[in-house]
């Protein structure tokens, strides 16, 4: 049966390259329907950025596999590769020299998908319809047929705004041209912007923090030029992860670096900053937080909204999902990541089980299966992806199986309160089913020992 199934998959970034390698190894059909004009669009926005995860996490072993017959040389596992890294010495060589050349379809922006003959309402007879995905290329409007969808489009195209409530702020809109969203080369291809420029930088996870890193250093090479950090919250500590017990030494050194640069002054702060007006200040931004007009304001040249992201869900309006009314992620996976309850940057394997929705034979895989959580890393998507493959092909055993140690961040916290302190997060016995902490906070309690396998 599943030599005859055709998967259509979402996205030919890492993620959706590595689905496809899993589906064509299980003797199935791939199509990649990618938006942009290459393989890996949204990673070359930024090429500029070096990943906190080496190499070792970075490449899927069934597109390894693919890889090996064209003399591909396996990149130092060690080794820390930025963006364009990425691209050249990996999802580029993956996307044209590979098997995977005649499964993807650039430049092809999917719209809509549903069943063939069946809308959202009907149930009867349902699981046998195909999918039916539209999509529009530079020939026009195109409709594919499949068995079976994974979506691994990711988010990187639908950031979050700057307002604090989860809408743009008030002028966000006008103010467009003095913001960027997300990690602008700021050092580099987007220098003569910020340099000698007052920079604000809204947001607390790791791409807000490398921002303003690479602002400290352009404020070296040019004088005058000064980041400022608006942080939403009030504890700026939050930003700065597990440092030394952190497995990924990157994604560690990076908060410890921050933190330093912080205590020496180099950064301004702004905390319990929610921005709700943005407006033009005789020519800067004046970016105020507050009710009505602002009870505080900070004037800048320059606005970087680096709040994260969130799915779009805009073409799946016809697909009977399920996902968590917070942060828009599958609800079995929800709990395992969702930043209200803790902020774990460990998060336990998870499948098809966990990405499973009430639309037989359709998955959200890769960064848009996190929803508005962050923390996610691209070997996680690898897991995903193979044991989705295995689900579709029929191999239910495959599927359920755990083939993947993710690295500790070595910081787990719980409703806002460090992992040692929290309540059912560290000691006590251990649980049938892995809680939302740490993994190894979990290992550790397996093994019957107290306190927090995490510190």
């Amino acid at each position: 049966m599943a030599d005859s199934k055709t998967v259509a998959i979402i996205g030919a970034g890492p993620v959706g390259l590595a689905a496809a390698a899993h589906v064509l190894e299980r003797g199935m059909s791939p199509v990649v329907l990618e938006a942009g004009p290459e393989a890996g669009h949204a990673v070359r926005q930024w090429q500029h950025v070096q990943l906190f995860s080496p190499w070792e996490y970075n490449v899927d072993r069934a597109a390894a596999r693919l890889l090996e017959p064209t003399g591909w040389n396996s990149p130092d596992p060690q080794s820390y590769p930025t963006g364009g890294e990425l691209i050249d010495r990996y999802i580029e060589p993956l996307a044209t020299r590979t098997p995977l050349r005649e499964t993807i379809r650039t430049s092809s922006r999917v719209t809509a998908i549903s069943r063939g003959g069946v809308d959202k309402a009907r149930t009867k007879g349902r699981e046998r319809a195909p999918f039916e995905i539209g999509y529009q290329n530079g020939r026009g409007p195109e409709v594919l047929r499949a068995d079976a969808v994974i979506d691994a489009s990711g988010t990187w195209f639908s950031p979050n705004p700057a307002g604090s409530n989860g809408l743009p702020a008030i002028g966000e809109a006008g103010c467009a041209d003095r913001i960027a969203y997300g990690m602008p080369d700021v050092r580099g291809a987007d220098r003569a912007r910020y340099a000698g420029k007052t920079v604000a930088v809204l947001g607390a996870g790791h791409s807000a923090v490398g921002t303003l890193i690479d602002l400290v250093h352009l404020s070296d090479e040019v004088p005058g030029t000064q980041p400022v950090w608006l942080l939403r919250g009030s504890d700026p500590a939050k930003a700065f992860g597990g440092g030394r017990n952190d497995k990924l030494a990157a994604r560690g050194e990076l908060g410890t670096v921050f933190a330093a640069l912080l205590a020496a002054g180099r950064i301004r702060m702004e905390a319990e900053f929610g921005v709700t007006q943005l407006s033009d200040a005789d020519g800067r931004l004046r970016i105020a937080a507050g009710a009505c007009c602002g009870a505080r304001s900070v004037i800048a040249d320059e606005l970087i909204v680096a709040t994260g992201f969130r799915p779009d869900l805009s073409f799946l309006s016809e697909l009977r999902l399920r996902l968590d009314p917070a942060i828009d992620a599958p609800v079995a996976l929800a709990p395992l990541i969702d930043p209200n309850e803790h902020s774990c940057g460990t998060v336990r394997p998870h499948g098809a089980r966990e990405l499973a929705h009430d639309e037989p034979g359709f998955y959200i895989a890769g960064m848009k299966s996190y929803g508005r959580a962050p923390t996610f890393l691209m070997v996680t998507g690898y897991e995903q992806v193979r044991s989705i493959a295995a689900d579709v092909a029929g191999d239910k055993e495959a599927a359920a199986r755990v083939e993947l140690v993710l690295p500790e961040t070595g910081v787990c916290t719980r409703g806002g309160l460090d992992s040692s302190i929290a309540s059912g997060c560290c000691g006590g016995p251990a649980k049938e089913e892995p809680s939302a902490c740490c993994a190894a906070d979990e290992t550790a309690r397996k093994a019957g020992a107290s306190g927090c396998g995490c510190s």
